[in-house]
């Protein structure tokens, strides 16, 4: 069983150990946490490739020992020719696709907010891209052995999968789901990360890689085009915050779900709810997340088309009220409409008190699956987030769609600083609330505060069902009691994928660096 990784000289914790694995040799080598991070990112993006992609968005939150938190929304928008009535031509009148060329519809960000978070290092000049992409083009070029997740997952998803154009050539073999163990190399990969790492990630906008990618998506029926990649740019800012009777809670804006995880927590603390794991904790923090999505399912998505701002839903009045309309004793009745997403969360500290916490994404498993056999990179369909009807997700050029994304930062009220996160689209709001209840509010251990059962509402992964899943390892009494209270209790396997794969690092006001990581994953947290 994992245990919480201690350490004073620097943490990463990602679901996947290689991984975490970079990042650690980075913080070894001198770099800070935003460097490992970086070189995480770079990493999982080659050996977890179900979940992200350097052809898909991320998000960042970074705490500087002393200095307000800043966030930088790596998170493309939508291609030029991607109208509504582009799509009506294409025969899709109703919902967007989720696969193939017209699926990969908004700009690939993550790379642009690499480069945003490295000119965050302000007393020196970073690392070279070379030392930080390394391991990157290491493992893409001599290959690393598939996970049983990530075969698990193709196994799952092939069907839409294996005929989307470049997807087959690379993540199956001769046409069959690879097995565990399996070696994948990726040379086409292998050598674009190399390109960024001598010309620079601006490159990857510009100049012979955006060429190929406007030349294979203008083939494969794509809407983006190279200039889309030449316009765009990531976003540094200010996150959302709260302050609760625990601290202040941090989180990223629209088009992300951040707003809604904050409202959670926000609500929960109104509750006054005082023992955790009980009936009473988790029934409180099922329903306050229900009032916080309905507001997110009506209201949230590209803070321009927003009727009110993000910040007018954390006001105290609001919040209040809808406090007031959490039944202590019985379940509102649900369902919704649910978000789908599949991610990755990562953390990094450092000995100077930098705090990060990053999240990774491609929407769907494997994104849109369209993969350029040139570069080796495949596309996100968070596109597919975007609505053909009238509303704040209407599809515009230019415009970005709701984001389950949402890496989470508290500043404790003992001085103690928080980076959590997790990746599973509906569930990451619901994930975050309890890891970050157990550990704060309730005094868990950081490790067990992930490892203990977890719940969703709604569907992730593709389910489809609007239940309330259980993992059947939560307390008896508990489940008995979400029963009667009125809750559709599902019960699923202990250490359940569809839970999310959870982390977490804290530093300490005495330096002391702790670190977690979720068993549902691949993962590790390394501390030292």
């Amino acid at each position: 069983m994992l245990k919480t990784a201690y350490g004073f000289s620097g943490c990463v914790t990602a679901p996947h150990r290689l991984a975490a694995k970079a990042g650690v040799d980075i913080l070894e080598q001198g770099g800070n946490a935003i460097e490992a991070i970086v070189a995480a990112a770079a990493t999982i993006a080659v050996v977890y490739p179900h979940m992200n992609s350097i052809g898909g968005d991320g998000f960042w939150i970074i705490r500087k020992k002393g200095k307000a938190p800043i966030a930088i929304e790596a998170c493309g928008q939508a291609a030029r020719l991607a109208t509504p009535q582009w799509y009506q031509e294409q025969g899709f009148h109703d919902a967007l696709p989720t696969r193939g060329g017209r699926a990969a519809l908004t700009v690939p960000g993550s790379v642009a907010g690499w480069q945003a978070a490295l000119d965050q290092i302000k007393d020196r000049d970073p690392l070279p891209l070379v030392q930080l992409l390394e391991k990157a083009v290491f493992y893409a070029e001599n290959g690393f052995a598939i996970t049983k997740n990530q075969s698990d997952c193709i196994k799952d998803k092939i069907e839409g999968l294996k005929n989307v154009t470049g997807f087959s050539d690379i993540f199956l073999n001769e046409g069959k789901v690879p097995e565990a163990g399996s070696l994948l190399k990726q040379p086409a990969l292998a050598n674009t990360l190399k390109h960024l790492s001598q010309m620079g990630l601006a490159s990857f906008y510009q100049g012979s890689i955006a060429d190929k990618h406007h030349a294979f998506w203008q083939k494969h029926d794509s809407p983006l085009r190279k200039q889309d990649l030449v316009d765009y740019s990531s976003v540094t800012t200010q996150p959302l915050k709260l302050k609760t009777s625990l601290g202040t809670f941090y989180n990223t804006n629209p088009p992300t779900q951040g707003m809604s995880s904050l409202m959670i927590l926000g609500l929960f603390d109104r509750l006054g709810i005082d023992k955790g794991e009980s009936l009473e904790h988790i029934h409180g923090l099922i329903e306050a997340t229900k009032q916080a999505f309905l507001i997110r399912n009506l209201e949230l998505g590209d803070a321009s088309a927003m009727r009110l701002s993000a910040k007018d839903f954390l006001k105290d009045e609001l919040l209040d009220d809808l406090a007031k309309k959490i039944d202590r004793k019985n379940a509102l009745p649900w369902p919704h409409i649910a978000k789908a997403g599949d991610t990755i969360w990562m953390g990094a500290c450092d000995r100077q008190g930098t705090i990060v916490s990053f999240i990774q994404s491609v929407f769907w498993e494997f994104g849109s699956g369209l993969t350029c056999p040139e570069t080796g990179v495949f596309f996100q369909n968070r596109g597919a987030g975007f609505s053909l009807m009238e509303g704040p997700n209407l599809l515009a050029p230019g415009k970005k769609p709701f984001h389950t994304l949402n890496p989470a930062l508290a500043e404790l009220n003992d001085g103690r600083i928080m980076a959590y996160g997790t990746m599973g689209g509906e569930g990451q709001p619901q994930t975050q609330a309890a890891i970050l209840t157990r550990y704060a509010a309730f005094g868990m251990d950081l490790q067990e505060a992930i490892t203990a059962p977890r719940w969703l509402l709604g569907k992730t992964w593709g389910d489809e069902t609007a239940s309330l899943k259980v993992e059947k390892n939560l307390d008896g009494d508990v489940i008995q009691g979400l029963k009667k209270a009125g809750h559709d209790v599902e019960l699923t396997n202990s250490l359940n994928d569809m839970m999310g794969h959870a982390g977490a690092v804290v530093c300490h006001q005495n330096g002391l660096m702790e670190g977690a990581n979720d068993p549902r994953s691949d993962g590790l947290a390394l501390a030292y």
